[in-house]
Protein backbone atom coordinates (compact mmCIF):
# COMPACT_ATOMS: atom_id res chain seq x y z
CA UNK A 1 0.00 0.00 0.00
CA UNK A 2 1.45 3.38 -0.98
CA UNK A 3 2.05 5.95 1.77
CA UNK A 4 1.67 8.80 -0.71
CA UNK A 5 -1.40 10.96 -0.15
CA UNK A 6 -3.80 11.12 -3.06
CA UNK A 7 -3.50 14.40 -4.91
CA UNK A 8 -6.54 16.65 -4.67
CA UNK A 9 -7.56 18.49 -7.81
CA UNK A 10 -7.11 22.23 -7.67
CA UNK A 11 -10.69 22.52 -8.90
CA UNK A 12 -12.15 20.58 -5.96
CA UNK A 13 -14.12 22.66 -3.46
CA UNK A 14 -13.79 22.06 0.26
CA UNK A 15 -17.04 21.34 2.05
CA UNK A 16 -18.45 24.50 3.52
CA UNK A 17 -21.59 25.83 5.11
CA UNK A 18 -24.53 24.68 2.97
CA UNK A 19 -26.46 27.54 1.43
CA UNK A 20 -30.17 27.75 2.03
CA UNK A 21 -32.28 28.21 -1.06
CA UNK A 22 -34.12 31.49 -0.49
CA UNK A 23 -35.84 32.35 -3.75
CA UNK A 24 -39.05 34.30 -3.53
CA UNK A 25 -41.66 32.98 -5.91
CA UNK A 26 -43.27 36.44 -5.89
CA UNK A 27 -39.98 38.10 -6.89
CA UNK A 28 -39.42 35.59 -9.69
CA UNK A 29 -42.95 36.15 -10.97
CA UNK A 30 -42.49 39.93 -10.88
CA UNK A 31 -39.23 39.75 -12.85
CA UNK A 32 -40.68 37.41 -15.45
CA UNK A 33 -43.75 39.61 -15.82
CA UNK A 34 -41.56 42.71 -16.22
CA UNK A 35 -39.46 41.05 -18.91
CA UNK A 36 -42.54 40.07 -20.90
CA UNK A 37 -43.86 43.63 -20.93
CA UNK A 38 -42.52 45.45 -23.96
CA UNK A 39 -42.15 49.19 -23.28
CA UNK A 40 -43.72 51.55 -25.79
CA UNK A 41 -41.63 53.70 -28.12
CA UNK A 42 -42.47 56.75 -25.99
CA UNK A 43 -41.44 54.93 -22.79
CA UNK A 44 -38.10 54.01 -24.34
CA UNK A 45 -37.39 57.53 -25.59
CA UNK A 46 -38.39 59.14 -22.28
CA UNK A 47 -36.26 56.62 -20.37
CA UNK A 48 -33.20 57.18 -22.59
CA UNK A 49 -33.44 60.96 -22.30
CA UNK A 50 -33.81 60.56 -18.53
CA UNK A 51 -30.49 58.62 -18.64
CA UNK A 52 -32.03 55.39 -17.41
CA UNK A 53 -29.42 52.68 -18.13
CA UNK A 54 -31.95 49.82 -18.04
CA UNK A 55 -34.09 51.53 -20.68
CA UNK A 56 -31.01 52.28 -22.78
CA UNK A 57 -29.99 48.61 -22.67
CA UNK A 58 -33.49 47.49 -23.71
CA UNK A 59 -33.45 49.91 -26.64
CA UNK A 60 -30.03 48.64 -27.77
CA UNK A 61 -31.35 45.08 -27.60
CA UNK A 62 -34.12 46.13 -30.00
CA UNK A 63 -31.52 47.62 -32.34
CA UNK A 64 -29.51 44.38 -32.30
CA UNK A 65 -32.55 42.19 -32.94
CA UNK A 66 -33.14 40.67 -36.37
CA UNK A 67 -36.90 40.62 -35.78
CA UNK A 68 -38.56 42.94 -38.32
CA UNK A 69 -41.06 44.22 -35.73
CA UNK A 70 -38.22 45.04 -33.32
CA UNK A 71 -36.25 46.79 -36.07
CA UNK A 72 -39.22 48.97 -37.01
CA UNK A 73 -39.65 49.93 -33.36
CA UNK A 74 -35.92 50.57 -32.97
CA UNK A 75 -35.91 52.89 -36.00
CA UNK A 76 -38.66 55.02 -34.45
CA UNK A 77 -36.75 55.23 -31.16
CA UNK A 78 -33.55 56.24 -32.99
CA UNK A 79 -35.32 58.92 -35.01
CA UNK A 80 -36.84 60.35 -31.82
CA UNK A 81 -33.41 60.38 -30.13
CA UNK A 82 -31.56 61.88 -33.10
CA UNK A 83 -32.12 65.55 -32.13
CA UNK A 84 -30.42 64.85 -28.78
CA UNK A 85 -27.43 63.01 -30.26
CA UNK A 86 -24.21 64.04 -31.98
CA UNK A 87 -22.63 65.89 -29.07
CA UNK A 88 -20.08 63.27 -28.02
CA UNK A 89 -16.45 62.54 -28.87
CA UNK A 90 -16.34 59.20 -30.70
CA UNK A 91 -13.10 57.25 -30.33
CA UNK A 92 -12.26 54.01 -32.13
CA UNK A 93 -9.61 51.75 -30.58
CA UNK A 94 -8.06 48.84 -32.43
CA UNK A 95 -5.06 46.52 -32.23
CA UNK A 96 -4.11 42.89 -32.66
CA UNK A 97 -5.46 40.34 -30.13
CA UNK A 98 -3.25 40.40 -27.04
CA UNK A 99 -2.25 44.06 -27.38
CA UNK A 100 -4.25 44.87 -24.25
CA UNK A 101 -7.23 46.76 -25.67
CA UNK A 102 -9.59 45.99 -22.80
CA UNK A 103 -7.00 46.79 -20.11
CA UNK A 104 -6.12 50.04 -21.89
CA UNK A 105 -9.78 51.04 -22.26
CA UNK A 106 -10.42 50.44 -18.57
CA UNK A 107 -7.43 52.59 -17.53
CA UNK A 108 -8.33 55.24 -20.14
CA UNK A 109 -12.01 55.18 -19.15
CA UNK A 110 -11.21 55.64 -15.45
CA UNK A 111 -9.14 58.73 -16.25
CA UNK A 112 -11.99 60.15 -18.32
CA UNK A 113 -14.60 59.57 -15.60
CA UNK A 114 -12.26 61.18 -13.06
CA UNK A 115 -12.37 64.27 -15.30
CA UNK A 116 -16.16 64.28 -15.10
CA UNK A 117 -16.76 62.56 -18.46
CA UNK A 118 -19.59 60.10 -19.01
CA UNK A 119 -18.11 57.18 -20.94
CA UNK A 120 -19.87 54.51 -23.00
CA UNK A 121 -17.78 51.57 -24.21
CA UNK A 122 -19.18 49.62 -27.15
CA UNK A 123 -17.12 46.45 -27.47
CA UNK A 124 -17.63 44.24 -30.52
CA UNK A 125 -16.85 40.62 -29.62
CA UNK A 126 -16.02 38.17 -32.45
CA UNK A 127 -18.56 35.40 -33.04
CA UNK A 128 -17.51 31.82 -33.70
CA UNK A 129 -17.97 30.75 -37.32
CA UNK A 130 -18.72 27.23 -36.03
CA UNK A 131 -21.02 27.64 -33.02
CA UNK A 132 -21.99 31.28 -33.87
CA UNK A 133 -21.59 32.10 -30.18
CA UNK A 134 -19.61 34.89 -28.49
CA UNK A 135 -18.01 35.06 -25.06
CA UNK A 136 -18.89 38.74 -24.46
CA UNK A 137 -16.29 38.92 -21.70
CA UNK A 138 -15.44 42.62 -21.87
CA UNK A 139 -17.40 43.47 -18.73
CA UNK A 140 -15.40 40.84 -16.86
CA UNK A 141 -12.09 42.19 -18.14
CA UNK A 142 -13.06 45.78 -17.22
CA UNK A 143 -14.09 44.96 -13.67
CA UNK A 144 -13.23 48.40 -12.25
CA UNK A 145 -14.76 50.49 -15.03
CA UNK A 146 -17.97 48.45 -15.01
CA UNK A 147 -18.58 49.55 -11.41
CA UNK A 148 -18.11 53.24 -12.27
CA UNK A 149 -21.45 55.08 -12.18
CA UNK A 150 -20.27 57.36 -15.01
CA UNK A 151 -19.41 54.47 -17.34
CA UNK A 152 -21.51 52.08 -19.39
CA UNK A 153 -20.10 48.97 -21.10
CA UNK A 154 -22.07 47.21 -23.80
CA UNK A 155 -20.50 44.12 -25.42
CA UNK A 156 -22.10 42.96 -28.68
CA UNK A 157 -21.53 39.89 -30.82
CA UNK A 158 -20.13 40.52 -34.29
CA UNK A 159 -22.47 37.91 -35.77
CA UNK A 160 -22.10 36.50 -39.25
CA UNK A 161 -21.87 39.80 -41.11
CA UNK A 162 -19.63 42.68 -40.13
CA UNK A 163 -21.81 45.20 -41.93
CA UNK A 164 -24.90 44.42 -39.85
CA UNK A 165 -23.06 44.80 -36.57
CA UNK A 166 -21.31 47.95 -37.77
CA UNK A 167 -24.68 49.51 -38.64
CA UNK A 168 -26.10 48.49 -35.27
CA UNK A 169 -23.06 49.93 -33.52
CA UNK A 170 -23.62 53.21 -35.39
CA UNK A 171 -27.23 53.28 -34.19
CA UNK A 172 -26.19 52.39 -30.65
CA UNK A 173 -23.90 55.44 -30.64
CA UNK A 174 -26.97 57.62 -31.26
CA UNK A 175 -28.84 56.09 -28.32
CA UNK A 176 -25.84 56.44 -25.97
CA UNK A 177 -25.38 60.09 -26.96
CA UNK A 178 -29.07 60.78 -26.31
CA UNK A 179 -28.62 59.15 -22.89
CA UNK A 180 -26.01 61.76 -22.00
CA UNK A 181 -22.73 59.97 -22.68
CA UNK A 182 -20.23 62.53 -23.95
CA UNK A 183 -17.41 60.11 -24.80
CA UNK A 184 -18.07 56.97 -26.85
CA UNK A 185 -15.31 54.37 -27.12
CA UNK A 186 -15.64 51.62 -29.73
CA UNK A 187 -13.37 48.61 -29.36
CA UNK A 188 -12.94 46.62 -32.55
CA UNK A 189 -12.61 42.83 -32.84
CA UNK A 190 -8.99 43.14 -33.98
CA UNK A 191 -6.90 44.17 -36.96
CA UNK A 192 -8.87 43.33 -40.09
CA UNK A 193 -11.75 44.62 -42.18
CA UNK A 194 -13.67 45.73 -39.07
CA UNK A 195 -11.31 48.70 -38.79
CA UNK A 196 -12.70 50.25 -41.97
CA UNK A 197 -16.24 50.07 -40.60
CA UNK A 198 -15.30 51.50 -37.21
CA UNK A 199 -13.16 54.25 -38.77
CA UNK A 200 -16.25 55.40 -40.67
CA UNK A 201 -18.19 56.07 -37.47
CA UNK A 202 -15.63 57.67 -35.15
CA UNK A 203 -13.93 61.06 -34.89
CA UNK A 204 -10.57 59.81 -33.62
CA UNK A 205 -8.98 56.47 -34.51
CA UNK A 206 -6.41 55.05 -32.09
CA UNK A 207 -4.11 52.17 -33.02
CA UNK A 208 -2.63 50.18 -30.12
CA UNK A 209 0.66 48.37 -30.67
CA UNK A 210 3.11 46.35 -28.60
CA UNK A 211 6.86 45.98 -28.94
CA UNK A 212 8.98 42.87 -29.09
CA UNK A 213 6.56 40.80 -31.15
CA UNK A 214 7.69 41.65 -34.66
CA UNK A 215 5.27 44.52 -34.41
CA UNK A 216 7.67 47.21 -35.58
CA UNK A 217 7.86 45.78 -39.09
CA UNK A 218 5.10 43.20 -39.48
CA UNK A 219 2.59 45.45 -37.74
CA UNK A 220 3.02 48.32 -40.18
CA UNK A 221 0.01 47.64 -42.35
CA UNK A 222 -0.54 50.52 -44.77
CA UNK A 223 -4.34 50.57 -44.52
CA UNK A 224 -4.47 50.60 -40.72
CA UNK A 225 -1.60 53.07 -40.42
CA UNK A 226 -3.24 55.51 -42.82
CA UNK A 227 -6.45 55.47 -40.80
CA UNK A 228 -4.75 56.01 -37.42
CA UNK A 229 -4.81 59.46 -35.83
CA UNK A 230 -2.47 58.23 -33.09
CA UNK A 231 -0.35 55.15 -32.46
CA UNK A 232 0.19 54.13 -28.85
CA UNK A 233 2.68 51.41 -27.90
CA UNK A 234 1.09 49.67 -24.93
CA UNK A 235 2.75 47.57 -22.19
CA UNK A 236 5.63 50.04 -21.81
CA UNK A 237 6.53 48.90 -18.32
CA UNK A 238 9.25 46.89 -16.55
CA UNK A 239 11.90 45.49 -18.87
CA UNK A 240 9.80 46.46 -21.88
CA UNK A 241 10.23 50.24 -21.60
CA UNK A 242 13.29 50.46 -23.87
CA UNK A 243 11.70 48.19 -26.49
CA UNK A 244 8.56 50.35 -26.42
CA UNK A 245 10.61 53.51 -26.96
CA UNK A 246 12.39 51.88 -29.91
CA UNK A 247 9.04 50.80 -31.39
CA UNK A 248 7.77 54.37 -30.98
CA UNK A 249 10.68 55.67 -33.08
CA UNK A 250 10.11 53.04 -35.77
CA UNK A 251 6.40 53.85 -36.09
CA UNK A 252 7.11 57.57 -36.05
CA UNK A 253 9.41 57.12 -39.05
CA UNK A 254 6.81 55.03 -40.83
CA UNK A 255 4.14 57.72 -40.39
CA UNK A 256 6.19 60.16 -42.48
CA UNK A 257 5.77 57.83 -45.48
CA UNK A 258 2.03 58.41 -45.64
CA UNK A 259 0.22 61.35 -47.26
CA UNK A 260 -1.05 64.19 -45.08
CA UNK A 261 -4.59 63.89 -43.73
CA UNK A 262 -7.37 66.12 -45.08
CA UNK A 263 -8.04 67.31 -41.54
CA UNK A 264 -4.57 68.85 -41.30
CA UNK A 265 -3.84 66.65 -38.29
CA UNK A 266 -0.40 65.00 -38.01
CA UNK A 267 -0.67 61.52 -36.38
CA UNK A 268 1.30 61.11 -33.17
CA UNK A 269 3.13 58.23 -31.51
CA UNK A 270 3.51 57.62 -27.79
CA UNK A 271 4.00 54.88 -25.22
CA UNK A 272 1.88 53.89 -22.23
CA UNK A 273 1.32 51.24 -19.62
CA UNK A 274 -2.23 50.16 -18.86
CA UNK A 275 -0.94 48.59 -15.63
CA UNK A 276 0.93 51.57 -14.14
CA UNK A 277 -1.25 54.11 -16.05
CA UNK A 278 1.93 55.85 -17.21
CA UNK A 279 1.23 57.79 -20.43
CA UNK A 280 -2.55 57.19 -20.41
CA UNK A 281 -3.42 60.82 -19.64
CA UNK A 282 -1.18 61.87 -22.54
CA UNK A 283 -3.49 60.02 -24.92
CA UNK A 284 -6.45 62.15 -23.82
CA UNK A 285 -4.35 65.33 -24.15
CA UNK A 286 -3.58 64.29 -27.74
CA UNK A 287 -7.28 63.79 -28.46
CA UNK A 288 -8.09 67.22 -27.02
CA UNK A 289 -5.48 68.81 -29.32
CA UNK A 290 -7.04 66.92 -32.24
CA UNK A 291 -10.48 68.27 -31.31
CA UNK A 292 -9.28 71.86 -31.13
CA UNK A 293 -7.58 71.69 -34.53
CA UNK A 294 -10.33 69.85 -36.44
CA UNK A 295 -13.14 71.98 -35.03
CA UNK A 296 -11.29 75.19 -35.84
CA UNK A 297 -10.74 74.19 -39.49
CA UNK A 298 -14.23 72.63 -39.69
CA UNK A 299 -12.93 69.21 -40.80
CA UNK A 300 -14.54 67.64 -37.71
CA UNK A 301 -18.04 68.58 -38.90
CA UNK A 302 -17.30 67.80 -42.55
CA UNK A 303 -16.25 64.28 -41.59
CA UNK A 304 -19.44 63.77 -39.56
CA UNK A 305 -21.57 64.76 -42.57
CA UNK A 306 -19.65 62.40 -44.85
CA UNK A 307 -20.09 59.58 -42.33
CA UNK A 308 -23.86 60.15 -42.21
CA UNK A 309 -24.04 59.86 -45.98
CA UNK A 310 -21.84 56.75 -45.95
CA UNK A 311 -24.08 55.00 -43.44
CA UNK A 312 -27.20 55.84 -45.39
CA UNK A 313 -25.76 53.99 -48.39
CA UNK A 314 -24.46 51.14 -46.23
CA UNK A 315 -27.90 50.71 -44.67
CA UNK A 316 -29.47 50.48 -48.12
CA UNK A 317 -26.93 47.83 -49.14
CA UNK A 318 -27.51 45.84 -45.96
CA UNK A 319 -31.30 46.02 -46.34
CA UNK A 320 -31.20 44.84 -49.96
CA UNK A 321 -28.92 41.95 -49.03
CA UNK A 322 -31.14 40.88 -46.13
CA UNK A 323 -34.28 41.25 -48.22
CA UNK A 324 -32.77 39.11 -50.99
CA UNK A 325 -31.76 36.18 -48.78
CA UNK A 326 -34.96 36.27 -46.72
CA UNK A 327 -37.26 35.99 -49.72
CA UNK A 328 -38.79 32.49 -49.66
CA UNK A 329 -38.63 32.06 -53.45
CA UNK A 330 -34.90 32.80 -53.39
CA UNK A 331 -34.35 30.41 -50.51
CA UNK A 332 -36.06 27.63 -52.47
CA UNK A 333 -34.06 28.30 -55.63
CA UNK A 334 -30.70 29.04 -54.03
CA UNK A 335 -29.63 25.51 -53.09
CA UNK A 336 -30.39 23.99 -56.50
CA UNK A 337 -28.61 26.89 -58.21
CA UNK A 338 -25.55 26.38 -56.01
CA UNK A 339 -25.37 22.73 -57.04
CA UNK A 340 -25.73 23.67 -60.70
CA UNK A 341 -22.79 26.08 -60.36
CA UNK A 342 -20.68 23.45 -58.60
CA UNK A 343 -21.40 20.94 -61.38
CA UNK A 344 -20.50 23.50 -64.09
CA UNK A 345 -24.04 23.35 -65.46
CA UNK A 346 -24.27 27.15 -65.32
CA UNK A 347 -21.70 29.90 -64.84
CA UNK A 348 -21.60 31.76 -61.49
CA UNK A 349 -22.48 35.01 -63.29
CA UNK A 350 -25.46 33.57 -65.14
CA UNK A 351 -26.63 31.92 -61.91
CA UNK A 352 -26.41 35.22 -60.04
CA UNK A 353 -28.40 36.96 -62.78
CA UNK A 354 -31.01 34.18 -62.65
CA UNK A 355 -31.46 34.63 -58.90
CA UNK A 356 -31.60 38.43 -59.16
CA UNK A 357 -34.19 38.26 -61.93
CA UNK A 358 -36.27 35.93 -59.76
CA UNK A 359 -35.93 38.27 -56.79
CA UNK A 360 -37.02 41.40 -58.67
CA UNK A 361 -39.84 39.56 -60.45
CA UNK A 362 -41.21 38.28 -57.14
CA UNK A 363 -40.84 41.70 -55.53
CA UNK A 364 -42.77 43.31 -58.44
CA UNK A 365 -45.52 40.70 -58.18
CA UNK A 366 -45.90 41.23 -54.43
CA UNK A 367 -46.05 44.99 -54.96
CA UNK A 368 -48.85 44.67 -57.54
CA UNK A 369 -50.84 42.37 -55.27
CA UNK A 370 -50.63 44.89 -52.45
Amino acid sequence: MSNKKSLRSALTEKPGVPTIEIVSAIAVGTIQHFRKIQPSINDLVVGILARNITTLSRAITLVESTNSIHLAKANEVINACLPYAGKSMRIGITGVPGVGKSTFIEAFGKILTSLGKKVAVLAVDPSSTISHGSILGDKTRMEELVKDKNAYIRPSASGETLGGVARKTRETITLCEAAGFDTIIIETVGVGQSETAVHSMVDFFLLLKISGAGDELQGIKRGIMEMADAIVINKADGDNIKKAQFAKMEFNRALHLFPAKNSGWTPTTSTCSSITHEGISTVWETIEQFLILTKENNSFYTKRKEQNQYWMLETINEYLKTSFYNQSEIQNLLESTKKAVQNDEISPFAAAQLLLDKYFHTADSNKKEN
